[in-house]
C-alpha cells in the first residue's frame, strides 16, 4: 500500500480547492507569456492545473500515484491547454532536453519529495525567468480547534498516537521552513505570502477529507473501519451541533526565482 492508495476518488471530491489569493499570484507569475508551460510536480488530482485554466498554453502534470494521475486526467480533460500526464515521481520526472517550463507548482507534496533533488534538476528544466511556486497549509491533523483536536484524539485510538503515512509507516516532520530550502537553491530570489484561510466542514465533508489522506486511509483501520467511522460521525455531529465545524487555515505561498 503507497501512502494514498484507495484514496483518489475521496481525495479529487474532497481536499479544499486552492484559495483565490493564491491563484492570483500564480497567475501574475505567467502573465505575458504567449505560450506558457506550466510543470505541475506531485500534482494529485490536478488541482493546480485546474485552478489556471485559461492561463497557461501547456500543462505537464506529474504523479507518481496511478489513482491519482485517472483522477487528474477526468478533472483536466476540458482544460484549453495541451495535457501531458506524466506517471512519474518527481525526483524521476524526465523531460526532453529542450523543455522549459515557465512555471513550477508544488502543492501540498513537497513534504514527500527530495526537496535538494527536486529543486537542483529544475535547474535543467525551467526558463531563466521561471518561478518554482511551493505551496501548502497543513491539514486536519495538524489543525488546532477543539473538534479537530477531539477529532485526532479518536484517530490515534483507533491507529496510534504518531501520524501515520501509509500502511506500516510514519510521517516525518521536515522542520526547516520551505522558504529556506528554497533560498538556498538556484531558485534564491524567494517571496513568501501566508494567506488566512476559513472553511466550513460538516461531517461528509470530514470523513471523506480524512479518507483521501495518508494518515486516516480507509484500509489503516482494517475491520474497525465501519466502528471508527461511526464514532466519528457521532462526535462530528455533535460538535457541529453545538459551534460548527470551522477550520482556520493559514495558505502558505513560497515563490523562488533566480537571482
Amino acid at each position: 500500500m503507497s501512502q494514498f492508495d484507495t484514496t483518489a476518488p475521496f481525495y479529487a471530491t474532497y481536499r479544499p480547492g486552492i484559495p483565490n489569493e493564491a491563484v492570483d499570484l500564480l497567475t501574475q507569475r505567467v502573465a505575458g507569456k504567449k505560450h506558457g508551460i506550466l510543470l505541475d510536480l506531485g500534482s494529485g488530482t490536478g488541482q493546480v492545473p485546474l485552478a489556471l485554466s485559461g492561463k497557461v498554453a501547456e500543462v505537464d502534470v506529474v504523479e507518481q500515484d496511478a489513482g491519482m494521475l485517472d483522477e487528474a486526467d477526468k478533472a483536466l480533460a476540458g482544460l484549453p491547454a495541451e495535457v501531458r500526464l506524466h506517471n512519474a515521481s518527481a525526483e524521476d520526472f524526465t523531460p526532453s532536453r529542450s523543455y522549459r517550463a515557465d512555471l513550477v507548482t508544488i502543492c501540498r507534496a513537497f513534504h514527500w519529495m527530495d526537496q535538494d533533488l527536486v529543486l537542483s534538476r529544475l535547474d535543467g528544466m525551467t526558463a531563466p525567468d521561471a518561478t518554482v511556486a511551493v505551496m501548502g497549509d497543513g491539514s486536519l491533523w495538524t489543525a488546532r480547534a477543539e473538534w479537530t483536536d477531539a477529532l485526532r484524539g479518536l484517530i490515534q485510538e483507533y491507529l496510534g498516537k504518531e501520524r501515520r503515512a501509509g500502511k506500516d509507516k510514519v510521517y516525518a516532520a521536515h522542520d526547516r521552513p520551505y522558504r529556506e530550502i528554497v533560498a538556498d537553491s538556484v531558485f534564491g530570489q524567494v517571496e513568501e505570502h501566508t494567506i488566512a484561510v476559513e472553511r466550513e466542514w460538516n461531517t461528509d465533508s470530514v470523513i471523506g477529507y480524512l479518507y483521501s489522506t495518508s494518515f486516516a486511509a480507509r484500509p489503516l483501520f482494517g475491520d474497525r473501519l465501519g466502528t471508527f467511522e461511526r464514532r466519528a460521525r457521532a462526535l462530528l455531529d455533535d460538535y457541529a451541533a453545538r459551534d460548527g465545524l470551522t477550520e482556520h487555515a493559514s495558505f502558505q505561498v513560497v515563490l523562488g526565482r533566480r537571482a
